[in-house]
């Protein structure tokens, strides 16, 4: 069932455990697999869906930016800088994507003031994150292990958000999303080995 899942999204390189879940010994994603998923609670249309997923967005933004503030080094300041702006190329995205489904342009303005307060996009608060992960935040190579973490919780939450979605468009809405965030993980594995 998982394989097929995965395999329904686009992953390629899949290994089917014999004995399920059951068998698995390596690393498992954290937390529980309801996290997040209250964001979605009540979310009824893709406008809505959309609004979550732009202030998820804006708090990774926020996170990365304080991040910056926060080391001394500057490749890492640098590399927090560039995390961040990324994430704001995917709100402008979000805002598109409002466009294209509503007919409608909306501003940033408009989707900040229905944000959810300090919450990452993998569902998690800033707090959280920072508590489970706690890298260095001064090497380079952490840092893009704490994005790829993430992101990973990021594409995890928006495709069982989906998986709830109340209307087929806010489904799809949540599936490009989720398509979007497994771009950036390709991104980061690329920067990875560039770093390695």
């Amino acid at each position: 069932m998982a394989a097929q899942l995965l395999s329904g999204q686009g992953f390629t390189d899949i290994t089917n455990v014999s004995g399920g879940f059951n068998a698995w010994t390596s690393e498992t994603a954290f937390l529980g697999e309801e996290k997040g998923l209250a964001l979605f609670d009540g979310v009824t249309s893709v406008e809505n869906a959309l609004a979550v997923a732009y202030s998820l967005e804006e708090g990774l933004k926020e996170f990365y930016e304080s991040m910056a503030a926060k080391v001394d080094s500057d490749p890492a300041r640098q590399l927090f800088h560039q995390l961040s702006q990324i994430e704001f190329k995917h709100q402008d995205r979000i805002l598109e994507q409002y466009a294209e489904v509503t007919g409608k342009s909306v501003t940033r303005d408009t989707f900040e003031a229905q944000q959810v307060p300090e919450v990452l996009e993998g569902g998690l608060t800033t707090e959280e994150y920072a508590n489970l992960l706690m890298p260095s935040y001064d090497t380079v190579t952490e840092i893009i292990e704490l994005a790829m973490s993430i992101e990973a919780q990021a594409l995890d939450l928006y495709l069982r958000a989906s998986e709830k979605a109340q209307n087929e468009a806010g489904k799809k809405a949540l599936i490009q999303i989720a398509n979007e965030e497994k771009t950036h993980l390709a991104l980061l594995g690329q920067l990875m080995e560039e770093t390695l």
